[in-house]
């Protein structure tokens, strides 16, 4: 076993190596960016080492700086962790060649399932099904618009070396593809520097089912699936294991076909080979076709630790230093159900927007797992993935797990930034989801009562205006005490208190009076215990009562600003202009592309608000812009 690894990475996935090391007895270094200098992997590491500025290119994505950390501190080994480097096969030979151990599959390997058209042959080869499709090397507009013809819309356009959902495109309408085809092909060369695509047939009742395998270079063996479908925009939502629905058949079929793939390739290390799934008959064993095969840890692989009882780190490090499997196929089996919940700092109501700021406050639900890379105080930056968290549980039934999994969402506390908490507790609770009807369009159906604004029980309102008033404690100094004063409080809408005694306050706002009483079990409201906690910020109060409920507190002092927001294009969130499509006088209507922002890894497309002449250009390409930045301005209307 080694005595000292490097983690080539940062966020949850790092302190998850981290944690496993220090377990095993095995010392860890941590990399760390500008923008991270204070993350909670750098804390937790045993050693830590600077290597770069906060941009990924800059930093995590500078295989030299991190083999030199490594040969500067001692390590044996580089764990990369999922995402930068660790799908990386050049930078796995640099590993091999500076005389280090690559805690992962063989450079070849990762180039054998790098491009997804060159893997898809490969599969084909060792008898793994795959969808229909063409994945050949002319790029050729016109006979890719063939091609797509020629298989039948709907299709799916897919980046031969993407990942993650990007470059990646839905075309229902042969009208639509070109357009399609120059968005995909835009957004692969800026995330993986290849345009190249590949055209798959779409599934229209689909599923997504991948299947863990873990190898050791000679043989391999599958630790079951896990269902990903509930998607958005092709990024998992919320993953379980097993599969509802799954039938022994259909579970040995996928696993020897897994297990085909990973030997055909000699892998070493834990991979995941993704199926997608036609459940419109229900789960089939002649139904099923390879997608892609990952040559790392997955984001998800807790919900397969959970009903395995296998720590997967641990076995990657005991693989990558020189053990066997720890297991046969035969001595793997199933116990219960979990669920895996991705938590992140984004704005729902608004399309999903990623979101930064500091966390002033972050408090997990006791009794379900939480694998975090953030703290309390930590600040969710522009520069990398906004996650905050994957809430994880595990209970003898699905029906119990994802009862655990709601409650566990209901019960987390986060305040300083906006999340999609309430959108994952909408879809734990969602009906057709706890029926098992999981496919991957089901998001999309639904997004409208999914990504509704939560509603705002009068309660934590009212609660709100008491801590606004800096009185969430109940106590009434500087109070009159012959009479109940009553005092505006500065709130949306208007709002007032008046003081009964210590810890007993009416409220008025919104047209009614609330009656609110500290008792011993906290805030009660009208009579009704709230259970209700409080974070207050400095423009902003957060009640957490059944959900997170945030309040901005006015400023009085503050002006408002007469500027139409129609005439300003701005941007929703900090990040990088990477295209501009107008110039000023152009004449412009109504959803014109204006401008395109890429932030989070992902690609945000301006558009007009209206109809108008562009009065100005107020960024150029390449420009790093703040949230709220002015991009373009019209003319006023007249």
């Amino acid at each position: 076993m080694f005595s000292k690894i490097l983690i080539a990475n940062r966020g949850e996935i790092a302190c998850r190596v981290i944690e496993t090391a220090r377990r095993m007895g095995v010392a860890t270094v941590a990399v760390y960016s500008q923008a991270d200098a204070n993350a909670a992997h750098v804390a937790l590491a045993d050693e830590a080492i600077a290597i770069g500025g906060p941009a990924p290119k800059d930093s995590y994505l500078r295989g030299d700086a991190i083999i030199n950390a490594a040969l500067q501190t001692g390590a044996q080994a580089i764990h990369p962790g999922y995402g930068f480097l660790s799908e990386n096969p050049d930078f796995v030979d640099a590993v091999v060649a500076a005389g280090l151990v690559f805690i992962g599959p063989s450079g070849d390997a990762i180039r054998a399932m790098g491009l997804k058209d060159a893997a898809k042959a490969l599969m084909e080869q060792a008898g793994v099904p795959i969808v229909p499709g063409y994945m050949g090397t002319n790029q050729d507009a016109d006979h890719l618009a063939a091609q797509a013809d020629a298989i039948g819309y709907p299709v799916l356009i897919k980046a031969v070396a993407g990942g993650g959902g990007k470059g990646m495109r839905l075309v229902e309408r042969a009208g639509d593809f070109a357009d399609a085809l120059a968005s995909a092909q835009g957004e692969a060369q800026t995330a993986f520097a290849n345009p190249a695509v590949l055209i798959e047939k779409y599934i229209t009742s689909p599923r997504h089912i991948e299947v863990q395998v873990f190898g050791d270079g000679q043989r391999a063996v599958h630790l079951f699936e896990r269902d990903c479908s509930l998607q958005r925009r092709h990024q998992k939502v919320i993953e379980e294991a097993p599969a509802p629905g799954m039938t022994p058949e259909m579970r040995d079929a996928m696993g020897q076909a897994a297990t085909r793939a990973a030997e055909a390739i000699g892998y070493s290390g834990a991979g995941t080979v993704e199926f997608i799934i036609d459940g419109s008959d229900g789960l089939r064993p002649d139904r099923f076709w390879f997608m892609e095969m990952n040559t790392r840890l997955q984001v998800e692989h807790p919900v397969t630790e959970a009903i395995t009882g296998i720590d997967l780190v641990e076995w990657q490090l005991r693989v990558a230093s020189g053990e066997p499997l720890p297991a046969t196929q035969d001595q793997l089996s199933i116990t219960g159900h979990a669920f895996e919940a991705r938590l992140y700092a984004e704005d729902v109501p608004a399309g999903f927007l990623p979101a930064t700021g500091t966390l002033s406050h972050l408090q997990f639900a006791p009794d379900c797992r939480a694998d975090t890379g953030v703290r309390a105080g930590d600040v969710i930056s522009p520069w990398y993935d906004p996650m905050i968290a994957k809430i994880i549980t595990h209970g003898p039934t699905r029906a119990i797990a994802l009862g655990q999994l709601a409650r566990a969402l209901e019960q987390t506390q986060v305040a300083g930034t906006v999340t999609n908490l309430a959108f994952l507790a909408r879809l734990a609770r969602h009906e057709g989801f706890a029926r098992g009807e999981v496919d991957t369009g089901l998001i999309a159906r639904e997004i409208d009562s999914l990504a509704a604004a939560p509603p705002v029980p009068p309660a934590a309102q009212a609660l709100a205006v008491i801590a606004a008033a800096g009185l969430w404690q109940g106590d009434a100094s500087g109070f009159a005490l012959w009479g109940a004063l009553r005092r505006p409080v500065p709130f949306d809408p208007p709002a007032a208190i008046r003081v009964h005694g210590p810890g007993h306050i009416g409220v008025e706002i919104d047209g009614m009076t609330h009656d609110c009483v500290l008792a011993q079990d906290g805030w009660r409201v009208d009579g009704a215990k709230t259970g209700a906690a409080m974070q207050m910020d400095r423009d902003s109060v957060t009640i957490f009562m059944a959900g997170a409920h945030r309040f901005d507190i006015p400023d009085p002092l503050e002006r408002g600003s007469s500027a139409e927001t129609s005439d300003l294009t701005l941007a929703p969130m900090p990040g990088l202009v990477k295209s501009v499509f107008v110039t000023q006088g152009q004449n412009v209507s109504a959803g014109d592309r204006l401008a395109i922002m890429e932030a989070m890894k992902m690609e945000h497309t301006m558009l007009a608000a209206r109809d108008g002449v562009v009065a100005e250009v107020l960024v150029v390409e390449g420009a790093q812009v703040e949230a709220g930045a002015a991009l373009i301005r019209l003319e006023e209307e007249e």
